[in-house]
């Protein structure tokens, strides 16, 4: 499942944002795709960015952002060029629960992220009392935050690996559709 960098001129870039509370495991997905093995991380002070190659025409520059508390009131910064959100849950931190949902509805509404992709991950499925990607759907209100952009609800374990690559190719998608849309519509300004 490793994913390794590319300096292809064919290849399209794509510029992802990771977010998420603090310890929803953010910086875990990111090296496991990144490298394939299991690592010890390090609560992110600031952030980490890694290149991702999915395939042969698009690789993912990815933004891992610090969720501490005051880390999250800069997030808005790295919206401007988002091609999409990859944002992680911890499923079994209940107590802030509604807190990571209140910040994933703030990003949502940062005017760079219109029409931007979602990708959200309900990470440590594999704790006991884990919510389920149903309940995180209807808990953050993603059919109603997310009803102008695709999006989708990924169940998965960050430690394992389990669901990232079915997240991350539904990402794939997405981006591919949303650069696309976005092309098109430049095109179309530029000619009128």
């Amino acid at each position: 499942m490793g994913l390794s960098s590319s300096k292809s001129p064919k290849v399209k870039q794509a510029q992802i944002l990771l977010l998420g509370l603090d310890s929803a495991g953010k910086s875990t997905v990111l090296y496991k795709l990144k490298l394939a093995k299991d690592i010890v991380t390090m609560p992110t002070v600031g952030f980490n960015v890694e290149m991702l190659e999915l395939g042969k025409s698009l690789s993912f520059t990815v933004w891992d952002v610090g969720g501490q508390e005051k880390m999250r009131s800069v997030w808005g910064c790295y919206c401007e060029r988002a091609d999409g959100l990859v944002y992680v849950v911890d499923s079994t931190d209940k107590q802030r629960l509604e807190a990571s949902r209140r910040e994933f509805e703030h990003i949502l509404k940062n005017e760079h992220m219109r029409n931007v992709p979602v990708v959200l991950l309900a990470n440590k499925q594999d704790k006991p009392g884990a919510l389920t990607a149903e309940d995180i759907t209807r808990l953050f209100k993603v059919k109603k935050l997310c009803s102008d952009r695709n999006w989708y609800v990924q169940p998965c374990c960050a430690t394992t690996g389990d669901g990232l690559a079915e997240g991350f190719r539904r990402l794939t998608e997405f981006v591919k559709s949303y650069m696309k849309s976005r092309a098109d519509t430049f095109a179309f300004f530029k000619q009128n």
